[in-house]
């Protein structure tokens, strides 16, 4: 190995190309590297918003809140003219993960062969509530976490595998 050899160490960390203020809470983000390159997508930065005391202003500010943009070249993003509050990409990267668009939930159905009764009594919630996630309600974080702990325990890898 010469001192010029590049060596790859794991996953692209990821870096987003463009983000704007879309909702209460939530940005759009268009990811220029790392695993989403090339996406673009809304993300609910509430959860996180709502679990460390730094982010407090951006509850309820608004204007401050929709002064976001990005910093450290994409690796992060920040709110005010003087930065002092920011978030890194792998924190956006990670929330965008936990979210599913109403495409995944279908995707999900399908790949799983569940019908909307079988995928009610899987996720414990209604059957009409399935039916609007597939098509047009925004699928909460938790239904998503859910849907992502029942694929895992399919393949065999979680806590109470289906055989």
């Amino acid at each position: 190995m010469s001192a010029t050899d590049r060596i790859a160490a794991g996953v692209p960390m990821p870096r987003i190309g463009a983000v704007r203020a879309v909702a209460p809470l939530s940005v759009d983000v268009e990811w220029s590297a790392g695993p989403r390159a090339g996406r673009r997508e809304t993300v609910s930065l509430a959860p996180d918003l709502h679990a460390y005391r730094i982010y407090r202003p951006l509850r309820f500010d608004p204007a401050l809140f929709a002064s976001v943009h990005l910093v450290d070249e994409g690796a992060a993003i920040a709110w005010g003219s003087d930065d002092a509050i920011d978030m890194p990409a792998t924190s956006v990267e990670r929330l965008a993960a936990e979210a599913m668009s109403n495409e995944e939930f279908a995707a999900f159905l399908s790949r799983n062969r569940l019908s909307l009764d079988a995928a009610a009594a899987e996720l414990g919630i209604s059957r009409r509530l399935v039916a609007y996630y597939a098509k047009d309600r925004p699928v909460p974080r938790h239904i998503a976490l859910a849907c992502a702990h029942i694929e895992l325990r399919r393949a065999g890898g979680g806590l109470g595998a289906v055989a």
